[in-house]
């Protein structure tokens, strides 16, 4: 099987990978480079288990992404959410409000979650709900995972308010 070099950028970090014409970017997330925070579901890109962030931000499902497209672009996972010194608010209200439960799908909702708000920072309930329709949790049924991105939102307006009236 021909290999080809490819370099991942993982959360700023940069990593050379052989990689086969036919793996995907979840596989070599966890096999390679050894993040395993960015879970393996359905493989068929039903469940948003492996979703991570791509170099826009939106979400993207690794268990459908060809490793080799990934080449020189930068990916976002699980371990690249946090700050260096806290978690990122949409972690915070995950926890806070019982939005993880066995953790299988977590890491999955949190980029899910993540991305609408990097893209539309204050969406209305039919955004929360279309982004959240292709990431399954069968814990939790989304009632604590919306409640969560709720509340997450308001700590992110709280946040950015803060830092308004500081002049940063």
């Amino acid at each position: 099987m021909t290999r080809q070099l490819i370099t991942l950028i993982v959360n700023g970090d940069r990593y050379q990978v052989p990689v086969a014409p036919h793996e995907t970017l979840l596989d070599v997330i966890r096999d390679q480079v050894a993040l395993t925070g960015t879970k393996r579901g359905c493989t068929s890109g039903a469940c948003g288990v492996c979703t991570v962030q791509g170099e826009d931000g939106r979400a993207v499902l690794s268990c459908l992404a060809l490793a080799i497209e990934w080449d020189n672009r930068p990916v976002t996972t699980i371990e690249g959410v946090a700050g260096e010194d806290e978690l990122h608010p949409v972690q915070k209200a995950f926890l806070e409000y019982g939005a993880v439960q066995c953790g299988a799908c977590t890491p999955g909702l949190i980029m899910t979650a993540k991305a609408l708000l990097d893209e539309n920072p204050d969406p209305d309930e039919e955004a929360i709900n279309e982004a959240l329709a292709g990431a399954l949790c069968r814990c939790t049924g989304h009632i604590k995972v919306k409640i969560a991105v709720r509340e997450a939102i308001k700590a992110m307006v709280a946040d950015a308010a803060a830092e308004d009236s500081h002049g940063v």
